[in-house]
């Protein structure tokens, strides 16, 4: 028994709600459990300089903890500039919505998604990406009504899980208390198709082997496959 008194197999309880955030072009406040993400989804008519001439858009992300998200008070991140776990972070949300956006089609345009977390229990990178498909939806819902594209340029679905082993038994959606145990600790982001896009996974005390890494993969499968039907059903698709 779990901690939480989830089975092994089971998510954390999930809420999404869309449009959250009044003004934003796109927003979903995600809920597992007691990890709570904001996400926003800015529209902006300019890529960065690197990108310009190219007719082609950019998806970007920034991540941030609020300072008592977590269990003690952490910096703010415009005190100290942001720090290594933020950048690898908002870099893999970046990475993952890139792979599912058609940006080719978007013109010299960048979608912004900006991932807060308002309270932290495990699973903050793993359910900023969730929501941010939601939040970049709705910016294209916008982006149509404003005549800068024609249709949703998502290619498909995309989300993403924690699992684990713990006490050597393989767990799905990882919170605190269980994540700081963990002998495994493993972050996978999959499309609707069941691609990967991500996979990243360490070995904190004991190395894992392959037989091992195929059942934490079927058990991130199983919750990813819950979290797509739940997307549809919050964005009415």
């Amino acid at each position: 028994m779990r901690n939480d008194g989830r089975q092994a197999d089971q998510l954390r309880p999930v809420t999404l709600e869309p449009g959250f955030a009044k003004f934003a072009e796109g927003s979903c406040l995600i809920q597992m459990g007691d990890t709570h993400m904001l996400v926003t989804a800015t529209v902006e008519d300019r890529v960065p300089p690197f990108m310009k001439g190219q007719g082609k858009g950019w998806v970007t992300a920034e991540y941030a903890m609020l300072p008592r998200s977590g269990r003690d008070r952490n910096q703010r991140d415009s005190n100290r500039g942001a720090n290594g776990r933020s950048l690898e972070i908002q870099r893999l949300i970046g990475r993952a919505m890139r792979a599912v956006v058609d940006v080719e089609a978007m013109g010299e345009r960048t979608i912004t998604l900006d991932c807060d977390a308002l309270r932290a229990d495990g699973g903050t990178r793993t359910a900023s990406i969730t929501a941010a498909y939601v939040a970049t939806y709705q910016a294209m819902e916008y982006m149509i009504k404003k005549r800068m594209i024609q249709r949703i340029l998502l290619k498909e679905p995309i989300a993403a899980i924690s699992v684990g082993i713990v006490r050597n038994q393989e767990l799905l959606d990882l919170n605190y208390e269980e994540d700081s145990q963990a002998q495994t600790d493993m972050n996978v982001v999959m499309t609707g198709s069941g691609k990967f896009v991500e996979i990243q996974g360490t070995a904190e005390a004991d190395p894992f082997s392959a037989e091992a890494l195929g059942r934490m993969l079927a058990l991130a499968k199983k919750g990813i496959v819950q979290l797509h039907e739940m997307q549809r059903e919050a964005l009415g698709i």
